[in-house]
């Protein structure tokens, strides 16, 4: 079996960061380098304060502290770090085309190819390539047909090793996983490529987790997985709205049928909507793939779990301007919450960001808090939707650092996150300062609505209707 002396990862993201770090801290004896081009992003990965780092993960300051400097190295000379490296690992961003073929659906590979390139170019001796990015069936063979013809000489082996990181607990998923997945090709390098990698693991993941198959069965695993998750969000999503509609109780509904061990419990709390950067972006790049091969009802299928998504996003936000006597227009509205869900600052396809902007079309102004989640970001995620200039976003949504600030003088709270804070607040002292009748919605069932009526609250939350 190869003996893994120096590992570098190509992407200091989501994915990558806490990732090589858990492998740094488990495997002192290994170098880990992590690199990227974006200078600001390694600057604070470096950052001697641990509170600024990029990603904000529960545990994962400790984790850097204790490796960084040792054996964990975060650095932009990518093509140093590509070749001291005998495993490199791919975890770049893998988006949504935005443009030409499969534009909507198919995933954007630019990122991974010019990767593939620039380890090809580099790359004086032979290396074992990891997939750590979410990728679509049969990558693996793309990459390797770059590495092999625009190389010079050396010799590759492609694996496959899908993240199942949940954000806000991606350290103790790193730390105890339900299962490491390595899928290599059967050849006897194939073989031997897989077991180097299952070594690292082996370090701290008991080897019955520990599963292998081959590249192309890997692949498929991980958008398999995030499509049948967010298909279950979906559909309590969809029975939410029945239970409005009849006056039954949707985390009622979910208890009783998750206590089913067929069903289980998990993925069964409904919501604005699912977000973050995998769940859309893999269940349209499932769709693409069975459109290709011309299982329209297959990709039919599929779709509707991202329509019925939308749908309760936009649903949310209609249930705000009905409530509010049909007009949000000059109204202040308060939002509780940006980031996709708690305990990450991860705000892509957060459900905050389409309701925001559909009460901004309505003319609302919108002051925001979130504990995690910089101004920046906030704004980043509005300009990005281009349905109105960046001096619009700015004037009508204002970014908070206090909640009490943010609830002042205002007429309604929409709750899009389910940060524990929100559970620990002077709700009465919030109230107090609000517009009246002063309104609560929860998107996200964080809070006690019966407790929110005795203060004095109009509240909504969802599966569940209003209380007056």
């Amino acid at each position: 079996m190869t003996k893994i002396k120096t590992i570098c990862c190509i992407g200091a993201g989501y994915v990558g960061g806490p990732t090589m770090a858990v492998i740094a801290q488990k495997c002192p004896d290994i170098n880990v380098s992590v690199v990227d081009l974006n200078e600001a992003r390694i600057k604070a990965w470096n950052d001697d304060d641990l509170s600024k780092l990029p990603v904000f993960e529960p545990g994962l300051d400790k984790i850097v502290e204790e490796a960084r400097g040792r054996n964990l190295f975060f650095s932009t000379d990518v093509d140093k770090a590509i070749d001291q490296a005998d495993m490199i690992f791919i975890s770049v961003n893998t988006p949504t085309k935005t443009y030409g073929k499969g534009k909507g659906m198919a995933a954007d590979l630019k990122y991974i190819e010019l990767c593939a390139r620039q380890i090809a170019k580099v790359a004086k001796e032979d290396k074992i390539v990891v997939e750590k990015s979410t990728l679509p069936v049969r990558t693996a063979s793309a990459i390797k047909n770059i590495l092999d013809h625009t190389g010079n000489g050396v010799k590759f082996q492609i694996l496959s090793n899908p993240e199942f990181l949940a954000e806000g607990t991606a350290v103790q998923d790193l730390l105890k996983p339900d299962r490491v997945l390595i899928g290599g090709d059967s050849s006897e390098e194939g073989k031997n490529a897989i077991q180097a990698l299952k070594g690292i693991y082996a370090n701290w993941v008991p080897t019955e987790k520990i599963l292998t198959t081959n590249v192309w069965s890997s692949e498929l695993s991980k958008l398999t997985a995030n499509a049948f998750l967010a298909q279950r969000v979906s559909s309590i999503n969809a029975m939410s709205v029945i239970c409005e509609k009849t006056g039954a109780d949707v985390s009622e509904v979910a208890k009783a049928i998750g206590l089913d061990s067929r069903i289980g419990s998990k993925f069964l709390k409904s919501s604005v909507g699912f977000g973050g950067s995998c769940f859309q972006k893999d269940i349209l790049n499932l769709v693409y793939i069975a459109k290709s091969y011309g299982l329209n009802e297959v990709a039919d299928y599929w779709k509707q779990v991202v329509v019925m998504n939308n749908y309760q996003k936009n649903r949310f936000s209609n249930n705000i301007v009905s409530t509010l006597y049909n007009t949000v227009s000059g109204k202040k509205i308060t939002f509780f919450g940006w980031a996709f869900k708690k305990d990450t600052n991860d705000t892509r396809e957060s459900a905050a960001i389409q309701v925001a902007d559909n009460l901004l079309n309505e003319q609302a102004n919108i002051e925001v808090y979130d504990p995690k989640v910089v101004e920046e970001s906030i704004y980043a995620d509005l300009d990005y939707l281009n349905t109105r200039t960046e001096e619009e976003n700015r004037s009508l949504l204002t970014v908070k650092t206090d909640p009490y600030e943010a609830a002042r003088d205002s007429h309604a709270i929409a709750v899009l996150t389910e940060w524990d804070e929100f559970k620990t607040y002077d709700w009465q002292k919030i109230y107090n300062h609000m517009l009246k009748p002063a309104f609560v919605f929860d998107g996200r069932d964080v809070l006690d609505i019966n407790e929110m009526e005795k203060i004095g609250f109009v509240c909504y939350s969802i599966g569940k209707g209003s209380s007056k």
